[in-house]
């Protein structure tokens, strides 16, 4: 289907990455609708389509959804931090559980989850326990996803991680703890919008998963040389 003719619906546009996508999108000519609360329609650039409704309520945007869209869910707590547990059940999985429900109904052609590494963590646990909970919802509802993984996104107001690369450096020389560095890489803002732009225009699949290696590869290769991973993951 030609990019201009191509409908994507995305919850969390107004967001860091959200309101990065939508320009990408724009400027390539998709159809651009975006969910938001009332009051923030001003934060949306000219040419989107927007959808005032309740984000935890499926029942207020399911029909404003094109059939064969594809879902971009990136709505969720910003700066996700172990102080803020209680939000992600109650913001992230709440918000993803609606868009789930709605996209399913809407019969979308792919749905597209913004997730996180599942290294295991002791200080981000509950955000991981999270995600991994709202991942699994979107298989149940039988829908073509596509989970991308990131660690941490380095960006404008985003940078302080850059005080670890020396770390990273230093890990990647000791075979012990290379596996666990890499696991946890950083990423770039620039690199997760080409990731997420790639899904956008790949052929839907049952399941795909952008790891963090997969991420920081995507500019530099063709979208259908990324693997698909059609194994169910080990949570279901």
């Amino acid at each position: 289907m030609p990019a201009q003719m191509k409908s994507v619906f995305i919850t969390g546009a107004t967001g860091y990455m959200g309101k990065r996508l939508v320009k990408a999108l724009l400027k390539d000519r998709y159809r651009v609708i975006a969910l938001t609360r009332k009051g923030s329609e001003h934060k949306l650039p000219a040419g989107t389509e927007i959808v005032i409704a309740n984000p935890f309520d499926s029942r207020t945007f399911q029909h404003s959804i094109p059939q064969d869209s594809v879902f971009v869910q990136l709505l969720g707590v910003s700066k996700p931090s172990p102080a803020k547990a209680q939000q992600f059940k109650e913001v992230d999985l709440r918000s993803v559980k609606a868009s789930a429900d709605a996209a399913s109904l809407a019969h979308v052609s792919q749905f597209i989850y913004v997730s996180v590494a599942m290294a295991p963590s002791r200080i981000m646990r509950a955000y991981q326990q999270v995600r991994q909970e709202g991942e699994k919802y979107c298989l149940i509802q039988k829908l073509n996803c596509t989970f991308v993984r990131p660690w941490y996104v380095l960006g404008p107001g985003h940078w302080w991680p850059i005080i670890l690369l020396p770390f990273y450096g230093l890990a990647e020389l000791v075979p012990s703890w290379r596996k666990a560095a890499r696991a946890k890489s950083l990423v770039t803002i620039r690199q997760m919008l080409h990731t997420l732009l790639d899904a956008i225009r790949n052929e839907p699949a049952p399941l795909k998963i952008y790891e963090i290696a997969d991420i920081r590869n995507v500019p530099s290769k063709k979208s259908e040389q990324l693997k698909t991973t059609r194994i169910r993951p080990s949570y279901l």
